[in-house]
């Protein structure tokens, strides 16, 4: 176990690179610069600028000159926030996109394997139609609409919570967020979870298990909920990582200081190291949660071994 997962951090290193080496690439790639605005500045502070950040340099001495700052934990300074270094800038969104994105998740967790659980236990059920209704609805309607919607329901017609804003963490403005990320992840793993254990409720070692006499609480527990959780483990990587998409349009419905709205702001700013510094850390991100997700694979199968 140990030795695997010191191998796949140590391939992390060419991935990282590669993925920084493309997206710096693109970056540059695209029309305009970083200080082009509404408002031209003159030619010489346009050059005094230019030096500051080393973009009168050619383009490889610029990318080795933001290699060096990443191998020194810098992620360098922000092209449009004035005094402000993109470490400084990621500490303080990063926080609200964690603490709404990672309490939604663990919500969204608990409550779609029990809806799940509870659907295929009784399939074709009311409930179960209950839980695949949720399903399509979180499937077929988009979190651009779901939003606005919760905002109209919630907060212009009901008038319970704010519509937007932030007040440094008050749950009030954190509930309508995560009710949408919670909604949109319960319909995945809801579906997902609810389909993998009616297979495995079907499978030969079940019915000797049920064969045997034990009661349907202790089959369930005991022998089918470990496998049925593989699938739903598979889905949850990617939909964490996802969330970090999500944040963009969660944020920007209901004005959050998160990442979501530095990526917006970074790409339409052409803010090079602030793209690239939010590059890498959701590439940093995504290795982690797969490493986390291959590694929980042998805790739920016995049969899975990283040796």
């Amino acid at each position: 176990m140990w030795s695997y997962t010191l191998r796949r951090v140590l391939a992390t290193i060419p991935t990282l690179l590669a993925v920084i080496t493309v997206c710096y690439l693109l970056l540059h790639a695209t029309p305009g610069g970083p200080f082009d605005g509404e408002r031209k500045v003159s030619a010489a502070v346009l050059a005094n600028l230019q030096a500051k950040y080393h973009l009168d340099e050619p383009l490889w001495q610029q990318y080795l000159h933001y290699l060096n700052s990443l191998l020194h934990g810098d992620l360098g300074a922000s092209f449009r926030y004035a005094d402000w270094s993109v470490n400084e800038l990621v500490a303080n969104a990063l926080p609200v996109s964690f603490t709404v994105g990672g309490v939604s998740l663990l919500i969204s967790i608990v409550i779609g394997v029990a809806l799940g659980t509870i659907a295929a236990l009784r399939q074709n059920s009311a409930a179960d139609y209950f839980v695949m209704f949720i399903s399509n609805i979180g499937s077929a309607f988009p979190s651009f609409v779901i939003g606005p919607v919760l905002i109209l329901i919630f907060a212009l017609w009901l008038k319970w919570l704010p519509a937007g804003g932030w007040d440094d963490f008050s749950l009030r403005y954190m509930v309508l967020p995560m009710a949408l990320l919670t909604f949109i992840n319960v319909s995945t793993i809801g579906r997902v979870m609810r389909g993998s254990l009616i297979e495995v409720l079907h499978s030969n070692f079940i019915r000797t298990a049920r064969a045997k006499g034990l009661p349907m609480r202790i089959v369930v527990l005991r022998h089918a909920m470990k496998p049925a959780l593989l699938p739903v483990v598979s889905v949850i990587g990617p939909m964490a990582i996802s969330a970090i998409t999500a944040a963009i349009v969660t944020e920007t419905v209901f004005s959050l200081p998160g990442l979501g709205k530095l990526i917006v702001n970074g790409a339409g700013n052409r803010d090079y190291t602030l793209v690239l510094g939010l590059v890498v850390l959701v590439t940093l991100v995504a290795v982690l949660l797969n490493l986390l997700v291959d590694l929980s694979y042998a805790l739920l199968d016995p049969k899975i071994r990283y040796e």
